[in-house]
């Protein structure tokens, strides 16, 4: 589905249900599109310029990179998330410029890279970088290589880039890559979760064959493995990565395939905000097969995880189809629940929620459900709270704009909580989103964007109250997406790199425009099926 084509629900008087037309269009595609549907990286696809030129597309990433470079010589988003992407495709450049494979002339960009790398980037101490997945080992790697090609430069071509050794942020080390390239040069078996982060380790996946499709959900691991092996060894992985780079033509996502997770984010917020959603038979196979004792993968080849394991099951409850969330329990901690057990440093705030959501959901459904159940939904209930910031919002480590982590909360604590400190919760939150709306009618932490105002909507629209403040916001808001249909999603979600999940994305502005359209059309109803009364008295 075409963002253009999400222009039409804020006026509901053009077709009989514009949102569930457009929500029609976007599931049908999660059936066309199985792998899911992720913005090009700077970061993958440069990671297949510098280490796998064999690839078809090699050219197209090498034009890709070079659109991609901000004015300041950095690439990807603002702050400290800039390091990893521009890391990346400055030692990219460096390798087509030192093979002479571009056809284009390559110093000026590397120039400006290395420039934005020594000035800025890399002077920042480790405290102040964005806690992106492995970013202590993805930059130290980078930092090596790059390093590394500087000194094998012509003499030529290294006179006009004159660069001293690049060095590490203050605060981070190499030791912990070190020792995991031990490791795997010992012959240790890594945990599933660093197959992600292949093309940095120099490792080969345990279960590599020739029917695996991807290496942890990355086509710069799967890369990384057939350029070692030989395409002979992963036929399926070869025709994944051909595939992946004739739909973008050239460049590649990540991460990839997200089958599940797309599915589930984009099933559950439709149907949370009452978007009718008849989803094909095989989609709805997809997700119920993924459901196992240990929980659910976001995507193949990547451990299973509670995060993923929860949307899914609320999205299967909401669909009604059985969703008993007892494999949660393994995720269970002293402080609420981890996204991986035994292997995370920090708490998810987005995670607990979506865990309340699957506990909240089932509990709605099974009043008679075991009592821990029941004692989950009320301890969630005042841990999310407890992570609440001062002012009001959540904010949270896998995503960049606090207005995600706010609205998984809200929204969870709105429908399921229990006790006088959820609620207190919730009417906070949606005072700093009052607070915080920008004079377009948008929200967003660096620029107005559509995903954040859709999130900014939904805490709104999740406090059942007519305050003339609070409906002038959501017009406002409304009015601001039904403007900003044809701008493209800026990446926000953490992974190596932030990146999009263009088809989750759409959904979430699909599900606040229901609400927000629904609110705006006058009409004293409840939305059906939202798990929270948005009412507006007819005048």
């Amino acid at each position: 589905m075409s963002d253009g084509a999400i222009r039409v629900f804020a006026d509901a008087g053009t077709a009989a249900d514009p949102v569930a037309d457009a929500a029609r269009e976007l599931i049908a595609g999660l059936a066309l599109r199985p792998w899911g549907q992720v913005a090009p990286s700077v970061y993958e696809s440069g990671r297949l310029v510098a280490g796998a030129a064999w690839l078809p597309g090699h050219h197209q990433r090498i034009a890709f990179l070079l659109r991609e470079q901000r004015p300041d010589g950095a690439w990807g988003p603002p702050e400290g998330y800039a390091l990893v992407p521009t890391l990346s495709a400055t030692d990219a450049l460096l390798a087509a410029l030192a093979d002479g494979s571009a056809g284009v002339d390559l110093l000026t960009p590397v120039a400006r890279g290395l420039d934005a790398l020594t000035g800025r980037l890399l002077a920042a101490h480790a405290r102040a970088l964005p806690d992106t997945p492995a970013l202590d080992l993805i930059v130290p790697a980078l930092v090596e290589s790059i390093n590394g090609r500087l000194t094998r430069l012509d003499r030529a071509t290294a006179e006009r880039l004159p660069r001293p050794p690049l060095a590490l942020p203050a605060g981070l080390g190499s030791d912990r890559l070190r020792a995991v390239r031990a490791a795997v040069a010992a012959g240790a078996a890594l945990p599933t979760k660093l197959a992600h982060f292949y093309e940095v380790l120099g490792a080969t996946p345990a279960d590599a064959g020739p029917t695996l499709t991807a290496v942890g959900a990355s086509p710069a691991a799967t890369a990384a493995w057939l350029t070692a092996a030989g395409t002979d060894a992963g036929p399926a992985a070869h025709a994944f990565l051909r595939e992946l780079i004739r739909d973008g033509g050239g460049p590649v996502p990540c991460p990839t395939p997200i089958s599940v997770f797309e599915r589930a984010w984009v099933l559950s917020g439709l149907r949370r905000a009452g978007v009718p959603v008849n989803p094909p038979e095989t989609v709805l196979r997809t997700l119920a097969a993924a459901t196992g004792a240990e929980g659910v993968a976001t995507g193949e080849g990547l451990p299973t995880d509670a995060d993923t394991t929860s949307v899914t099951l609320y999205a299967l409850a909401r669909l009604g189809r059985r969703a008993d969330p007892a494999s949660l329990w393994a995720y269970e901690t002293a402080d609420g629940f981890c996204t991986w057990p035994g292997s995370e440093d920090g708490f998810s705030v987005t995670t607990n929620a979506h865990v309340l959501d699957a506990f909240g959901q089932h509990v709605t459904a099974h009043p008679g459900a075991d009592a821990r159940y029941h004692r989950t939904v009320e301890r969630l209930s005042a841990v999310l709270p407890a992570h609440q910031l001062a002012d009001g919002p959540w904010q949270d480590r896998w995503h960049a704009s606090p207005y995600y982590a706010t609205a998984c909360c809200v929204l969870a604590l709105a429908e399921f909580g229990r006790g006088a400190a959820a609620a207190e919760a919730v009417d906070r939150a949606a005072g700093w989103v009052l607070n915080t709306q920008r004079a377009d009618g948008s929200w967003g932490r660096w620029d107005g964007t559509a995903e954040e105002t859709a999130y900014a909507l939904q805490v709104l629209l999740a406090v059942p109250t007519t305050v003339p403040r609070v409906d002038d916001a959501v017009a406002r808001g409304h009015a601001y997406l039904h403007e900003s249909g044809t701008r493209e999603h800026p990446p926000l979600w953490y992974g190596k790199e932030l990146y999009c999940p263009t088809v989750i994305v759409r959904a979430a502005v699909l599900a606040a425009c229901r609400l927000a359209g629904a609110r705006a059309s006058g009409v004293d109803r409840s939305v059906v099926d939202c798990g929270y009364q948005v009412t507006k008295t007819a005048t």
